[in-house]
């Protein structure tokens, strides 16, 4: 298991932007596709966007396609999410993970802590 840890996230008005981070402890994300996800309260943890191992290829959901964009920093083995523009409806805890599909986000990695992202009208 690969422990990660997220950042950035915090309180934001409607139409703001906030970048996330995922780092991991002690270990190299560089070999590995990433994604990010979210959670809120009462709901599933919901698929918003991957990335393969070099940074190629990345898959969004539909309610963030064109207002987010995940990228990566290799030499320094983090992902990031690049949220703008963004909405109430994307207040929830934000996820990183390491995914074994990019286009489905099918993780096989325990869960870190997450970073809120609360976004106010």
């Amino acid at each position: 298991q690969v422990q990660l840890v997220e950042s950035g996230g915090g309180l934001v008005q409607t139409g703001g932007s906030l970048r996330l981070s995922c780092a991991a402890s002690g270990r190299t994300l560089s070999d590995y596709g990433m994604g990010w996800f979210r959670h809120t309260t009462g709901q599933e943890r919901e698929f918003v966007a991957t990335i393969s191992w070099d940074g190629v290829m990345s898959y969004y959901s539909y309610s963030v396609q064109g207002r987010f964009t995940i990228s990566r920093d290799n030499a320094q083995s983090i992902v990031y999410l690049q949220m703008n523009n963004l909405k109430p409806e994307d207040t929830a805890v934000y996820y990183c993970n390491i995914v074994n599909n990019l286009r489905t986000g099918r993780t096989y990695n325990s869960w870190g802590q997450g970073t809120q992202v609360t976004v106010s009208s």
